[in-house]
């Protein structure tokens, strides 16, 4: 007798913060804006990979020492006001950012099937401070942070960190995100199945969803 092989249960979700369950407060998006302002002539998929990890890897004291970080680890030595511009936009973004309409009441009703883990690239100054604001909190069994880990999205020892904390398998959970390079492409690596949030349609990608209201028609569409 032949068994049919059935498919992993899925038991837990991964959410990015900016872009996915929080919307910024500055646009373009603050990590944008620090590249216009330091004037870097780069292609921004370089460009993030080393601002994240220069910016979002340790734990700063202040937002000036994190963007001197930045600019050291980037070769450049711009005048004071610009780490003022910079400082300034950030905070900016912080204080006007706030999550999208939808957020909350989907974390509630997911929380009850699964276990929810939020997983962001951030400095120390922001998002811990905003999911206190918010009260997000609540609805995660499990927070990994960038500057706290020393780790990147594009890590699969981020993922592994992640999934440790909730004793879940790869297989057993989604990885919801909005960017291509780091969230799907970081769950790849670590064999991690991702759903996209394209708010504006501007990119491909098999599992997509436009925006969060859509997501528990997407996980019911897909068996999970």
């Amino acid at each position: 007798m032949v068994t049919k092989k059935t498919e992993p249960k899925i038991k837990g979700i991964i959410f990015d913060f900016w872009g996915t369950i929080v919307e910024n407060g500055v646009f373009p998006s603050p990590v944008r804006q620090a590249k216009r302002i330091l004037r870097l002539n780069l292609e921004f998929s370089d460009y993030i990979v080393q601002f994240e990890k220069s910016f979002m890897t340790k734990d700063f004291k202040t937002l000036y020492e994190a963007f001197e970080n930045v600019t050291k680890d980037f070769g450049i030595n711009p005048p004071k006001f610009v780490y003022d511009n910079l400082v300034g936009m950030w905070n900016k973004n912080t204080f006007l950012c706030k999550p999208f309409p939808e957020t909350e009441e989907l974390l509630k009703t997911l929380k009850k099937k699964y276990k929810l883990i939020l997983m962001s690239h951030t400095d120390s100054l922001s998002v811990p401070q905003l999911l206190e604001k918010f009260d997000l909190s609540q609805y995660f069994d499990a927070t990994i942070f960038s500057y706290d880990t020393g780790l990147l999205k594009t890590d699969k020892k981020m993922f592994e960190a992640a999934l440790k904390k909730v004793k879940l398998k790869p297989e057993e959970v989604l990885m919801v995100g909005d960017s291509m390079e780091s969230d799907m492409g970081g769950a790849q690596n670590a064999g991690v199945r991702g759903i996209l949030v394209d708010r504006r349609g501007r990119r491909e990608f098999d599992d997509k969803i436009n925006d969060l209201d859509e997501l528990i028609d997407f996980l019911k569409k897909i068996g999970a």
